[in-house]
Protein backbone atom coordinates (compact mmCIF):
# COMPACT_ATOMS: atom_id res chain seq x y z
CA UNK A 1 0.00 0.00 0.00
CA UNK A 2 2.68 2.15 0.88
CA UNK A 3 4.53 2.36 -2.74
CA UNK A 4 1.15 3.19 -4.60
CA UNK A 5 1.36 6.15 -6.42
CA UNK A 6 -1.68 8.36 -7.27
CA UNK A 7 -2.09 10.84 -10.51
CA UNK A 8 -5.14 13.53 -8.74
CA UNK A 9 -6.50 16.25 -11.09
CA UNK A 10 -8.90 19.09 -10.17
CA UNK A 11 -11.10 20.59 -12.48
CA UNK A 12 -13.43 24.00 -11.18
CA UNK A 13 -13.20 26.58 -8.66
CA UNK A 14 -11.06 26.85 -5.70
CA UNK A 15 -13.24 25.43 -3.57
CA UNK A 16 -12.45 21.85 -5.67
CA UNK A 17 -8.57 22.78 -5.29
CA UNK A 18 -8.76 22.85 -1.33
CA UNK A 19 -10.85 19.93 -1.80
CA UNK A 20 -7.87 18.22 -3.78
CA UNK A 21 -5.10 19.60 -1.74
CA UNK A 22 -6.90 18.32 1.77
CA UNK A 23 -7.44 14.61 0.27
CA UNK A 24 -3.83 14.54 -0.70
CA UNK A 25 -2.50 15.12 2.52
CA UNK A 26 -4.96 12.50 3.69
CA UNK A 27 -3.35 10.32 1.76
CA UNK A 28 0.15 11.12 1.75
CA UNK A 29 -0.28 10.26 5.65
CA UNK A 30 -1.31 7.02 5.04
CA UNK A 31 1.57 6.36 2.79
CA UNK A 32 0.32 6.79 -0.65
CA UNK A 33 2.94 8.72 -3.27
CA UNK A 34 1.72 11.43 -5.54
CA UNK A 35 2.99 11.56 -9.30
CA UNK A 36 2.23 14.47 -12.09
CA UNK A 37 2.31 11.39 -14.73
CA UNK A 38 -0.93 9.59 -15.08
CA UNK A 39 0.36 6.72 -16.77
CA UNK A 40 2.46 5.54 -14.20
CA UNK A 41 0.05 6.15 -11.05
CA UNK A 42 -1.88 3.00 -9.56
CA UNK A 43 -4.66 5.23 -8.58
CA UNK A 44 -6.11 7.95 -11.14
CA UNK A 45 -8.57 10.46 -9.06
CA UNK A 46 -10.48 13.25 -10.88
CA UNK A 47 -11.92 15.65 -8.41
CA UNK A 48 -15.10 17.26 -10.43
CA UNK A 49 -16.96 20.03 -10.88
CA UNK A 50 -20.57 20.26 -12.27
CA UNK A 51 -21.20 23.81 -12.86
CA UNK A 52 -20.01 24.20 -16.98
CA UNK A 53 -20.60 21.42 -19.49
CA UNK A 54 -17.12 22.19 -20.63
CA UNK A 55 -15.48 21.53 -17.37
CA UNK A 56 -17.80 17.47 -17.36
CA UNK A 57 -16.88 17.16 -20.62
CA UNK A 58 -13.40 17.30 -20.12
CA UNK A 59 -14.20 14.63 -17.43
CA UNK A 60 -15.96 12.08 -19.89
CA UNK A 61 -12.97 12.54 -22.58
CA UNK A 62 -10.29 11.74 -19.56
CA UNK A 63 -12.47 8.78 -18.20
CA UNK A 64 -12.44 7.45 -21.62
CA UNK A 65 -8.72 7.59 -22.47
CA UNK A 66 -8.47 5.50 -19.49
CA UNK A 67 -10.26 2.21 -21.10
CA UNK A 68 -7.17 1.04 -22.81
CA UNK A 69 -4.94 1.74 -19.69
CA UNK A 70 -7.37 -0.20 -17.50
CA UNK A 71 -7.33 -3.90 -20.17
CA UNK A 72 -3.75 -3.17 -19.72
CA UNK A 73 -3.75 -3.29 -15.86
CA UNK A 74 -6.70 -4.62 -14.16
CA UNK A 75 -5.26 -3.53 -11.07
CA UNK A 76 -5.53 0.34 -11.96
CA UNK A 77 -8.37 1.94 -9.38
CA UNK A 78 -9.97 5.00 -11.26
CA UNK A 79 -12.11 7.51 -8.69
CA UNK A 80 -14.57 10.61 -9.52
CA UNK A 81 -14.96 13.01 -6.72
CA UNK A 82 -16.38 16.21 -6.37
CA UNK A 83 -19.74 17.40 -7.59
CA UNK A 84 -20.09 15.43 -10.55
CA UNK A 85 -20.04 12.26 -8.59
CA UNK A 86 -23.12 13.71 -6.34
CA UNK A 87 -25.04 14.75 -8.93
CA UNK A 88 -24.97 11.53 -11.46
CA UNK A 89 -24.84 9.10 -8.53
CA UNK A 90 -24.61 5.31 -8.97
CA UNK A 91 -25.26 5.70 -12.50
CA UNK A 92 -21.76 6.42 -13.07
CA UNK A 93 -20.63 3.42 -12.69
CA UNK A 94 -22.85 1.97 -15.34
CA UNK A 95 -22.49 4.68 -18.01
CA UNK A 96 -18.44 4.35 -16.99
CA UNK A 97 -17.55 0.83 -15.82
CA UNK A 98 -13.95 2.00 -15.80
CA UNK A 99 -14.95 4.37 -12.79
CA UNK A 100 -14.47 2.26 -9.98
CA UNK A 101 -15.03 4.82 -6.64
CA UNK A 102 -17.41 7.49 -6.18
CA UNK A 103 -17.03 10.10 -3.52
CA UNK A 104 -19.72 13.44 -3.25
CA UNK A 105 -17.93 16.42 -1.85
CA UNK A 106 -19.39 16.24 1.26
CA UNK A 107 -18.03 12.55 2.11
CA UNK A 108 -14.13 13.79 1.35
CA UNK A 109 -13.40 12.27 4.40
CA UNK A 110 -14.12 8.80 3.68
CA UNK A 111 -11.89 8.52 0.62
CA UNK A 112 -8.91 6.60 2.13
CA UNK A 113 -11.45 3.89 3.36
CA UNK A 114 -13.20 3.67 -0.06
CA UNK A 115 -9.71 3.82 -1.96
CA UNK A 116 -8.56 1.02 0.35
CA UNK A 117 -11.92 -1.29 -0.58
CA UNK A 118 -11.49 -0.24 -4.35
CA UNK A 119 -7.55 -1.54 -4.00
CA UNK A 120 -8.39 -4.72 -2.70
CA UNK A 121 -11.95 -5.46 -4.98
CA UNK A 122 -9.34 -4.35 -7.71
CA UNK A 123 -6.96 -7.33 -6.55
CA UNK A 124 -9.77 -10.04 -5.61
CA UNK A 125 -10.99 -9.83 -9.46
CA UNK A 126 -7.91 -10.43 -11.02
CA UNK A 127 -7.61 -13.34 -8.42
CA UNK A 128 -10.88 -14.43 -10.74
CA UNK A 129 -8.57 -15.14 -13.76
CA UNK A 130 -10.97 -13.58 -16.06
CA UNK A 131 -10.03 -11.65 -19.48
CA UNK A 132 -8.45 -8.31 -19.29
CA UNK A 133 -11.03 -6.95 -21.28
CA UNK A 134 -14.13 -8.58 -19.20
CA UNK A 135 -12.30 -7.50 -16.07
CA UNK A 136 -11.71 -3.95 -17.54
CA UNK A 137 -15.64 -3.63 -17.45
CA UNK A 138 -16.00 -4.61 -13.91
CA UNK A 139 -16.19 -2.04 -11.53
CA UNK A 140 -14.95 -1.75 -7.92
CA UNK A 141 -18.40 -0.04 -7.11
CA UNK A 142 -17.29 1.94 -4.00
CA UNK A 143 -18.79 5.00 -3.21
CA UNK A 144 -19.92 7.66 -0.46
CA UNK A 145 -22.66 10.21 -1.22
CA UNK A 146 -25.12 12.65 0.76
CA UNK A 147 -27.78 12.08 -1.80
CA UNK A 148 -31.25 13.45 -0.44
CA UNK A 149 -29.54 13.47 3.33
CA UNK A 150 -27.75 16.90 2.05
CA UNK A 151 -30.26 18.78 3.48
CA UNK A 152 -30.98 17.62 6.64
CA UNK A 153 -31.52 19.03 10.38
CA UNK A 154 -29.27 21.18 11.94
CA UNK A 155 -28.92 19.11 14.96
CA UNK A 156 -28.68 15.93 13.11
CA UNK A 157 -25.80 17.45 10.28
CA UNK A 158 -23.74 18.16 13.19
CA UNK A 159 -23.75 14.60 14.65
CA UNK A 160 -22.94 13.44 11.48
CA UNK A 161 -20.48 16.26 9.93
CA UNK A 162 -17.41 14.36 9.96
CA UNK A 163 -16.31 16.26 7.10
CA UNK A 164 -15.02 18.94 9.82
CA UNK A 165 -12.72 16.34 10.87
CA UNK A 166 -11.24 16.50 7.44
CA UNK A 167 -10.46 20.51 7.36
CA UNK A 168 -9.46 20.21 11.07
CA UNK A 169 -6.69 17.19 10.38
CA UNK A 170 -5.44 19.42 7.33
CA UNK A 171 -2.03 17.95 6.47
CA UNK A 172 -0.08 22.21 6.42
CA UNK A 173 2.63 22.38 4.34
CA UNK A 174 4.63 25.20 2.56
CA UNK A 175 4.82 23.06 -0.42
CA UNK A 176 2.79 22.22 -3.39
CA UNK A 177 0.74 18.77 -2.65
CA UNK A 178 2.66 16.89 -5.27
CA UNK A 179 5.67 16.40 -3.42
CA UNK A 180 9.33 14.51 -5.32
CA UNK A 181 10.82 12.38 -3.20
CA UNK A 182 14.12 15.11 -3.61
CA UNK A 183 13.13 17.68 -6.08
CA UNK A 184 11.33 17.81 -9.98
CA UNK A 185 11.64 17.08 -13.33
CA UNK A 186 12.88 20.47 -14.08
CA UNK A 187 15.85 20.16 -10.74
CA UNK A 188 14.01 23.03 -8.54
CA UNK A 189 14.32 21.66 -5.05
CA UNK A 190 11.38 21.87 -2.71
CA UNK A 191 13.11 24.94 -0.72
CA UNK A 192 12.88 27.21 -4.10
CA UNK A 193 9.03 25.75 -4.59
CA UNK A 194 7.55 27.18 -1.06
CA UNK A 195 4.12 28.13 -0.84
CA UNK A 196 2.82 31.39 0.31
CA UNK A 197 -0.50 31.43 -0.23
CA UNK A 198 -3.27 29.03 0.81
CA UNK A 199 -7.18 28.86 0.89
CA UNK A 200 -8.87 27.88 4.65
CA UNK A 201 -12.45 27.44 3.80
CA UNK A 202 -15.02 28.99 6.49
CA UNK A 203 -18.14 28.01 4.92
CA UNK A 204 -19.73 24.54 3.01
CA UNK A 205 -22.58 24.88 0.42
CA UNK A 206 -25.12 27.39 -0.27
CA UNK A 207 -28.89 27.51 0.43
CA UNK A 208 -29.59 30.54 -2.33
CA UNK A 209 -30.82 27.86 -5.04
CA UNK A 210 -30.11 30.21 -8.44
CA UNK A 211 -32.12 28.50 -10.68
CA UNK A 212 -28.80 27.56 -12.91
CA UNK A 213 -26.75 26.01 -10.34
CA UNK A 214 -26.31 22.74 -8.91
CA UNK A 215 -24.29 23.43 -5.93
CA UNK A 216 -26.57 23.50 -3.50
CA UNK A 217 -27.67 20.32 -4.73
CA UNK A 218 -24.33 18.73 -4.64
CA UNK A 219 -22.84 20.29 -1.85
CA UNK A 220 -26.16 20.56 0.56
CA UNK A 221 -26.80 23.54 2.65
CA UNK A 222 -24.91 26.08 3.52
CA UNK A 223 -22.50 25.20 7.21
CA UNK A 224 -20.54 27.73 8.80
CA UNK A 225 -17.33 26.53 10.65
CA UNK A 226 -16.50 27.75 14.09
CA UNK A 227 -14.22 30.49 14.31
CA UNK A 228 -11.56 28.99 16.79
CA UNK A 229 -11.58 26.00 14.02
CA UNK A 230 -10.46 29.01 11.33
CA UNK A 231 -8.20 30.76 13.32
CA UNK A 232 -6.64 28.00 14.49
CA UNK A 233 -5.78 26.71 10.69
CA UNK A 234 -4.78 29.85 10.09
CA UNK A 235 -2.31 29.88 12.31
CA UNK A 236 -0.87 26.81 11.44
CA UNK A 237 -0.76 28.33 7.96
CA UNK A 238 1.04 30.90 8.94
CA UNK A 239 3.93 28.65 11.11
CA UNK A 240 4.21 26.71 7.85
CA UNK A 241 5.79 30.00 6.50
CA UNK A 242 2.44 31.04 4.48
CA UNK A 243 1.70 35.13 4.45
CA UNK A 244 -1.72 35.05 1.99
CA UNK A 245 -4.45 32.95 3.38
CA UNK A 246 -7.97 33.12 0.64
CA UNK A 247 -11.16 32.81 2.96
CA UNK A 248 -13.45 30.07 0.85
CA UNK A 249 -17.59 30.25 0.83
CA UNK A 250 -19.95 29.91 -1.90
CA UNK A 251 -21.25 32.98 -0.80
CA UNK A 252 -18.70 33.71 1.82
CA UNK A 253 -19.93 37.04 3.51
CA UNK A 254 -23.13 35.16 5.03
CA UNK A 255 -21.01 33.67 7.60
CA UNK A 256 -22.46 33.59 10.79
CA UNK A 257 -21.72 31.70 13.54
CA UNK A 258 -24.20 31.68 16.90
CA UNK A 259 -21.96 29.84 19.43
CA UNK A 260 -24.69 28.96 21.77
CA UNK A 261 -26.61 27.15 18.76
CA UNK A 262 -23.60 24.80 18.30
CA UNK A 263 -23.26 21.30 18.95
CA UNK A 264 -20.11 19.38 20.63
CA UNK A 265 -19.16 15.89 19.93
CA UNK A 266 -16.54 14.00 21.46
CA UNK A 267 -15.33 17.79 22.49
CA UNK A 268 -15.48 19.34 18.51
CA UNK A 269 -17.29 21.39 18.60
CA UNK A 270 -19.36 20.89 15.23
CA UNK A 271 -20.25 23.68 12.65
CA UNK A 272 -24.06 24.72 11.86
CA UNK A 273 -26.17 25.47 9.37
CA UNK A 274 -26.67 28.83 7.78
CA UNK A 275 -28.84 31.39 9.57
CA UNK A 276 -30.10 34.62 8.11
CA UNK A 277 -27.50 37.36 7.73
CA UNK A 278 -28.11 40.31 9.73
CA UNK A 279 -24.98 41.75 10.34
CA UNK A 280 -23.26 42.65 13.90
CA UNK A 281 -20.68 44.77 15.38
CA UNK A 282 -17.09 44.09 15.64
CA UNK A 283 -16.02 42.42 18.55
CA UNK A 284 -13.98 39.22 19.75
CA UNK A 285 -15.87 36.33 19.58
CA UNK A 286 -13.67 33.80 21.41
CA UNK A 287 -14.31 36.38 24.54
CA UNK A 288 -17.69 34.68 25.32
CA UNK A 289 -19.88 36.72 22.98
CA UNK A 290 -22.55 34.89 21.67
CA UNK A 291 -22.67 35.99 17.37
CA UNK A 292 -19.40 36.18 15.30
CA UNK A 293 -20.00 37.77 11.97
CA UNK A 294 -17.83 37.62 8.90
CA UNK A 295 -16.71 41.16 9.67
CA UNK A 296 -16.00 39.65 13.06
CA UNK A 297 -14.26 36.73 11.58
CA UNK A 298 -11.95 39.06 9.16
CA UNK A 299 -10.80 41.28 12.44
CA UNK A 300 -10.47 38.85 14.45
CA UNK A 301 -7.99 36.72 11.62
CA UNK A 302 -6.01 39.92 10.97
CA UNK A 303 -5.31 40.78 14.63
CA UNK A 304 -5.10 37.16 15.93
CA UNK A 305 -2.20 36.37 13.09
CA UNK A 306 0.19 38.92 12.17
CA UNK A 307 2.35 36.61 10.15
CA UNK A 308 -0.76 37.01 7.65
CA UNK A 309 0.35 39.85 5.76
CA UNK A 310 -2.73 39.53 3.01
CA UNK A 311 -6.26 38.08 3.87
CA UNK A 312 -8.70 37.56 0.91
CA UNK A 313 -12.12 36.22 0.55
CA UNK A 314 -14.06 34.52 -2.39
CA UNK A 315 -17.17 34.71 -3.64
CA UNK A 316 -19.71 37.30 -1.92
CA UNK A 317 -23.01 37.50 -2.78
CA UNK A 318 -24.20 41.10 -3.64
CA UNK A 319 -27.22 41.19 -1.63
CA UNK A 320 -26.79 41.46 2.43
CA UNK A 321 -22.75 42.91 2.24
CA UNK A 322 -23.34 45.10 4.74
CA UNK A 323 -20.64 48.10 5.85
CA UNK A 324 -19.51 46.31 8.76
CA UNK A 325 -17.86 44.23 6.23
CA UNK A 326 -16.81 47.31 4.21
CA UNK A 327 -15.34 49.25 7.45
CA UNK A 328 -13.19 46.18 8.70
CA UNK A 329 -11.61 46.07 4.76
CA UNK A 330 -11.07 49.95 5.21
CA UNK A 331 -9.38 50.03 8.88
CA UNK A 332 -7.08 46.37 8.40
CA UNK A 333 -4.56 47.31 6.30
CA UNK A 334 -3.91 43.81 5.82
CA UNK A 335 -6.99 42.59 4.14
CA UNK A 336 -7.03 43.21 0.75
CA UNK A 337 -8.82 45.74 -1.59
CA UNK A 338 -10.47 43.04 -4.09
CA UNK A 339 -13.90 41.85 -4.37
CA UNK A 340 -15.38 39.16 -6.49
CA UNK A 341 -18.94 39.47 -6.52
CA UNK A 342 -21.05 37.76 -9.40
CA UNK A 343 -23.75 40.35 -11.21
CA UNK A 344 -24.72 37.46 -13.51
CA UNK A 345 -27.00 39.74 -15.52
CA UNK A 346 -28.14 43.35 -15.93
CA UNK A 347 -31.67 42.61 -16.09
CA UNK A 348 -33.69 42.25 -13.29
CA UNK A 349 -36.08 40.37 -15.57
CA UNK A 350 -33.27 37.60 -15.95
CA UNK A 351 -32.47 38.15 -11.94
CA UNK A 352 -35.75 37.07 -11.01
CA UNK A 353 -35.68 34.27 -13.07
CA UNK A 354 -32.38 33.65 -11.88
CA UNK A 355 -33.57 33.71 -8.36
CA UNK A 356 -30.83 36.06 -7.48
CA UNK A 357 -32.67 37.67 -4.83
CA UNK A 358 -31.48 41.46 -5.22
CA UNK A 359 -31.73 44.30 -8.50
CA UNK A 360 -29.27 45.95 -10.83
CA UNK A 361 -30.19 49.02 -8.86
CA UNK A 362 -29.20 46.75 -5.39
CA UNK A 363 -26.15 46.20 -7.01
CA UNK A 364 -25.17 49.48 -8.57
CA UNK A 365 -25.80 50.67 -5.03
CA UNK A 366 -23.86 47.58 -3.63
CA UNK A 367 -20.76 48.73 -6.14
CA UNK A 368 -21.01 52.21 -5.18
CA UNK A 369 -21.05 51.80 -1.63
CA UNK A 370 -17.97 49.75 -1.95
CA UNK A 371 -15.84 52.11 -4.00
CA UNK A 372 -16.58 55.38 -1.26
CA UNK A 373 -15.61 53.44 1.29
CA UNK A 374 -12.49 51.33 -0.06
CA UNK A 375 -11.01 53.69 -3.15
CA UNK A 376 -7.92 55.00 -2.81
CA UNK A 377 -5.61 55.32 -5.77
CA UNK A 378 -4.26 58.13 -4.60
CA UNK A 379 -3.12 56.23 -1.46
CA UNK A 380 -2.02 53.30 -3.45
CA UNK A 381 -4.97 51.49 -2.43
CA UNK A 382 -7.54 51.14 -5.41
CA UNK A 383 -10.45 49.06 -4.88
CA UNK A 384 -10.82 46.33 -7.91
CA UNK A 385 -13.34 44.37 -8.12
CA UNK A 386 -14.98 41.40 -10.55
CA UNK A 387 -17.54 40.07 -11.48
CA UNK A 388 -19.45 37.13 -13.40
CA UNK A 389 -22.14 36.94 -15.97
CA UNK A 390 -24.27 34.50 -17.96
CA UNK A 391 -25.19 35.56 -21.52
CA UNK A 392 -27.88 33.60 -23.32
CA UNK A 393 -29.84 32.47 -19.70
CA UNK A 394 -33.37 31.44 -21.02
CA UNK A 395 -35.50 34.42 -22.27
CA UNK A 396 -32.74 36.75 -22.62
CA UNK A 397 -33.59 39.37 -24.81
CA UNK A 398 -31.64 41.65 -27.05
CA UNK A 399 -32.64 44.43 -24.35
CA UNK A 400 -32.11 42.32 -21.35
CA UNK A 401 -28.38 41.52 -23.41
CA UNK A 402 -27.52 45.12 -23.88
CA UNK A 403 -28.84 45.85 -20.04
CA UNK A 404 -25.66 43.63 -19.07
CA UNK A 405 -23.44 45.36 -21.59
CA UNK A 406 -25.00 49.22 -19.61
CA UNK A 407 -23.90 47.14 -16.05
CA UNK A 408 -20.22 46.44 -16.98
CA UNK A 409 -19.95 49.61 -18.45
CA UNK A 410 -21.02 51.48 -15.63
CA UNK A 411 -19.07 49.29 -12.70
CA UNK A 412 -16.12 49.06 -14.73
CA UNK A 413 -14.75 45.70 -13.48
CA UNK A 414 -11.30 44.72 -13.21
CA UNK A 415 -12.16 41.49 -14.79
CA UNK A 416 -15.14 38.92 -15.64
CA UNK A 417 -15.83 35.70 -16.05
CA UNK A 418 -18.35 36.00 -19.16
CA UNK A 419 -20.09 32.30 -19.24
CA UNK A 420 -22.60 31.05 -22.30
CA UNK A 421 -25.43 29.57 -20.53
CA UNK A 422 -25.64 25.78 -20.69
CA UNK A 423 -28.13 23.78 -19.03
CA UNK A 424 -27.14 22.01 -16.46
CA UNK A 425 -28.95 18.15 -15.36
CA UNK A 426 -30.19 18.56 -11.72
CA UNK A 427 -30.41 22.41 -11.51
CA UNK A 428 -34.47 24.49 -11.46
CA UNK A 429 -33.76 26.06 -15.18
CA UNK A 430 -32.84 23.00 -16.71
CA UNK A 431 -36.45 21.25 -15.10
CA UNK A 432 -38.49 24.28 -15.46
CA UNK A 433 -37.24 26.60 -18.67
CA UNK A 434 -36.77 26.26 -21.91
CA UNK A 435 -32.96 26.75 -23.12
CA UNK A 436 -34.73 29.13 -25.92
CA UNK A 437 -32.01 31.57 -26.98
CA UNK A 438 -29.82 30.03 -30.16
CA UNK A 439 -26.18 29.22 -29.46
CA UNK A 440 -25.36 31.32 -32.25
CA UNK A 441 -26.85 34.32 -30.42
CA UNK A 442 -24.94 33.01 -27.46
CA UNK A 443 -21.77 32.87 -29.16
CA UNK A 444 -22.33 36.50 -30.26
CA UNK A 445 -23.36 37.88 -27.23
CA UNK A 446 -20.65 36.38 -25.78
CA UNK A 447 -17.86 37.81 -27.72
CA UNK A 448 -19.52 41.70 -27.30
CA UNK A 449 -19.59 40.97 -23.66
CA UNK A 450 -16.07 39.68 -23.95
CA UNK A 451 -15.05 42.80 -26.49
CA UNK A 452 -16.70 45.72 -23.71
CA UNK A 453 -15.01 44.10 -20.84
CA UNK A 454 -11.65 43.70 -22.39
CA UNK A 455 -11.58 47.12 -23.69
CA UNK A 456 -12.51 48.01 -19.61
CA UNK A 457 -9.78 45.74 -18.34
CA UNK A 458 -7.41 47.80 -20.66
CA UNK A 459 -8.41 51.21 -19.30
CA UNK A 460 -8.43 50.70 -15.70
CA UNK A 461 -4.92 48.60 -16.35
CA UNK A 462 -3.68 51.81 -17.72
CA UNK A 463 -4.89 53.65 -15.15
CA UNK A 464 -2.04 52.51 -12.69
CA UNK A 465 0.99 53.41 -14.81
CA UNK A 466 2.49 55.62 -12.79
CA UNK A 467 1.56 54.69 -8.92
CA UNK A 468 3.89 52.41 -6.78
CA UNK A 469 2.41 49.21 -5.09
CA UNK A 470 3.30 46.28 -2.99
CA UNK A 471 3.56 42.89 -4.44
CA UNK A 472 3.45 38.96 -3.85
CA UNK A 473 6.34 37.80 -5.72
CA UNK A 474 4.71 34.41 -6.73
CA UNK A 475 7.63 33.26 -9.67
CA UNK A 476 9.02 33.25 -12.57
CA UNK A 477 7.09 34.55 -15.41
CA UNK A 478 5.79 31.77 -17.83
CA UNK A 479 7.30 34.09 -20.44
CA UNK A 480 11.10 33.46 -19.09
CA UNK A 481 10.43 30.16 -18.26
CA UNK A 482 9.85 29.56 -22.04
CA UNK A 483 12.77 31.42 -22.92
CA UNK A 484 15.08 29.40 -20.76
CA UNK A 485 13.13 26.02 -22.18
CA UNK A 486 13.59 27.15 -25.48
CA UNK A 487 17.45 28.42 -25.56
CA UNK A 488 18.08 25.48 -23.11
CA UNK A 489 19.82 22.09 -25.04
CA UNK A 490 17.34 19.73 -25.19
CA UNK A 491 18.95 16.86 -22.43
CA UNK A 492 18.23 20.10 -20.36
CA UNK A 493 14.99 20.80 -20.60
CA UNK A 494 12.28 20.26 -18.43
CA UNK A 495 10.22 17.21 -19.13
CA UNK A 496 6.48 18.04 -20.67
CA UNK A 497 5.16 16.27 -17.41
CA UNK A 498 6.78 19.17 -15.07
CA UNK A 499 4.60 20.47 -12.13
CA UNK A 500 4.09 24.26 -11.91
CA UNK A 501 5.76 26.78 -9.81
CA UNK A 502 2.20 27.26 -8.22
CA UNK A 503 -1.12 25.24 -8.64
CA UNK A 504 -4.00 27.91 -9.60
CA UNK A 505 -7.38 27.69 -10.68
CA UNK A 506 -6.23 31.26 -11.91
CA UNK A 507 -3.49 29.28 -14.01
CA UNK A 508 -6.73 26.91 -15.84
CA UNK A 509 -8.68 29.17 -17.97
CA UNK A 510 -11.67 27.59 -19.61
CA UNK A 511 -12.02 27.31 -23.18
CA UNK A 512 -13.43 30.21 -24.74
CA UNK A 513 -16.06 28.21 -26.20
CA UNK A 514 -17.75 27.72 -22.73
CA UNK A 515 -16.54 31.48 -21.31
CA UNK A 516 -14.20 34.00 -21.61
CA UNK A 517 -10.53 34.01 -20.36
CA UNK A 518 -10.72 37.08 -18.41
CA UNK A 519 -10.31 35.82 -15.27
CA UNK A 520 -7.19 33.83 -15.50
CA UNK A 521 -4.12 34.22 -15.01
CA UNK A 522 -2.30 36.63 -17.74
CA UNK A 523 0.76 35.53 -19.38
CA UNK A 524 3.29 38.07 -20.01
CA UNK A 525 3.60 39.50 -24.12
CA UNK A 526 6.80 41.12 -22.99
CA UNK A 527 9.57 38.81 -22.24
CA UNK A 528 12.58 39.15 -20.08
CA UNK A 529 15.28 41.39 -21.09
CA UNK A 530 18.83 39.93 -22.04
CA UNK A 531 20.77 39.20 -18.43
CA UNK A 532 17.05 39.40 -16.42
CA UNK A 533 14.93 37.34 -15.00
CA UNK A 534 11.11 37.87 -15.68
CA UNK A 535 9.33 37.18 -12.01
CA UNK A 536 5.38 37.71 -12.02
CA UNK A 537 3.81 39.07 -8.95
CA UNK A 538 0.34 40.46 -7.33
CA UNK A 539 -0.81 43.43 -5.79
CA UNK A 540 -3.78 43.09 -2.89
CA UNK A 541 -6.12 44.02 -4.86
CA UNK A 542 -5.40 40.95 -7.60
CA UNK A 543 -3.28 43.06 -10.22
CA UNK A 544 -1.15 40.75 -12.30
CA UNK A 545 2.26 42.55 -12.33
CA UNK A 546 5.43 41.57 -13.95
CA UNK A 547 8.83 42.81 -13.58
CA UNK A 548 12.97 42.10 -14.19
CA UNK A 549 15.55 41.37 -11.55
CA UNK A 550 19.26 41.09 -12.91
CA UNK A 551 20.04 37.46 -13.74
CA UNK A 552 23.29 37.97 -12.08
CA UNK A 553 22.36 39.73 -9.02
CA UNK A 554 23.76 39.00 -5.42
CA UNK A 555 20.25 37.45 -4.72
CA UNK A 556 19.07 35.27 -6.76
CA UNK A 557 15.86 35.77 -8.59
CA UNK A 558 13.91 32.72 -6.58
CA UNK A 559 14.59 34.58 -3.50
CA UNK A 560 12.10 37.28 -4.46
CA UNK A 561 9.63 34.13 -4.24
CA UNK A 562 7.10 34.82 -1.61
CA UNK A 563 8.23 38.28 -0.89
CA UNK A 564 6.65 41.39 -0.87
CA UNK A 565 8.42 44.20 -2.31
CA UNK A 566 7.45 47.64 -3.72
CA UNK A 567 7.26 47.95 -8.26
CA UNK A 568 6.20 51.08 -9.77
CA UNK A 569 4.02 50.44 -12.82
CA UNK A 570 5.81 52.03 -15.93
CA UNK A 571 3.56 50.32 -18.43
CA UNK A 572 -0.06 48.53 -18.82
CA UNK A 573 -1.55 46.22 -21.83
CA UNK A 574 -5.23 44.64 -21.04
CA UNK A 575 -4.50 42.63 -17.66
CA UNK A 576 -0.89 43.05 -17.37
CA UNK A 577 0.82 45.37 -15.68
CA UNK A 578 4.41 46.06 -16.41
CA UNK A 579 7.33 47.90 -13.42
CA UNK A 580 10.24 47.93 -12.19
CA UNK A 581 11.56 47.54 -8.33
CA UNK A 582 11.27 50.68 -6.72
Amino acid sequence: MSQRTVYLETFGCQMNELDSELVAGQLRALGYRFTPDRDSADVVLYNTCSVREHAEQKVWSRLGELNARKIADPTLVVGVLGCMAERDGTDLFRRMPVVDLMCGPGELDKLPTLLDNAVRTRESLLADGDEPKILAKRSARQSALQGNTSRRSAALAAAQDTLELLDLSRSISPVDFFQPDEHDHAGTHQEDRQRRSAYVRITRGCNKFCTYCVVPFTRGAEIHRPPEHILDECKKLADSGVIEITLLGQTVNHYRFEHGASISINGIQQPQKGRSFTGGHLRDPLAGTNTTTFADLLALIHEKVPAIQRLRFVTSYPRDFGDDVLEVIRDHPRICRYLHVPAQSGSDTQLKAMNRGYTVGEYIEFVERARAHLHRPELGRPLMISSDFIVGFPGETDEDFQATVALIERCRFKTSFIFKYSPRPGTIAFDKLADNVPDEVKRKRNHILLDVQNRISDQVSREQIGRTFDVLVEGVSRAHTKRSAAEAPAADRPAANTVPLSISARQAAPAEDDCSVLSRRPESTKGPAENTVQLVARTDADNIVFFDVPADSATTPMSYQGRIVRVRIDGAENLSLFGSLV
